[in-house]
């Protein structure tokens, strides 16, 4: 059998508070998801300002990483140079850039998704809230 780290409440909130600074940081209205490896739900937080549809995007987005076990941009860029087909994928449905995987040796134990502005930017703060974990 084996073992592998999975991500615990204290982490879902630390990533989450490291995501909203970045995010309050630039003054950017978003919703913040943070999702386990198999895509479920630990945290949602929609800060003051963002846009309702944010809180539908931003966890698909998330679910998308963790599933897929990379960037959602990777899918993004493979449907806009023209593998439309990729839009049938079952259960992916948050196929923009803004969806991350939290990789701790190799292992995905999750992934944060943001939604809210330029998807660059949502990426950004993602990556950020990750980077809390410090590894």
């Amino acid at each position: 059998m084996k073992s592998k780290p999975v991500l615990a409440s204290d982490d879902a909130r630390r990533i989450a508070a490291a995501a909203e600074a970045e995010a309050l940081r630039h003054h950017w209205a978003v919703t913040i998801a943070v999702v386990d490896d198999g895509g479920h739900l630990l945290w949602l937080q929609r800060l003051d300002g963002a846009v309702p549809i944010s809180a539908e995007i931003a966890p698909a987005k998330a679910r998308t990483a963790a599933l897929g076990r990379r960037e959602s941009k990777v899918y993004e860029d493979l449907i806009n140079q023209g593998r439309v087909s990729f839009l049938s994928a079952p259960m992916l449905h948050g196929m923009l850039e803004g969806g991350v995987p939290i990789l701790v040796d190799g292992q995905c134990i999750g992934a944060v998704g943001v939604s809210g502005v330029k998807s660059s930017e949502d990426a950004q703060i993602a990556r950020a809230g990750i980077a809390a974990l410090g590894g």
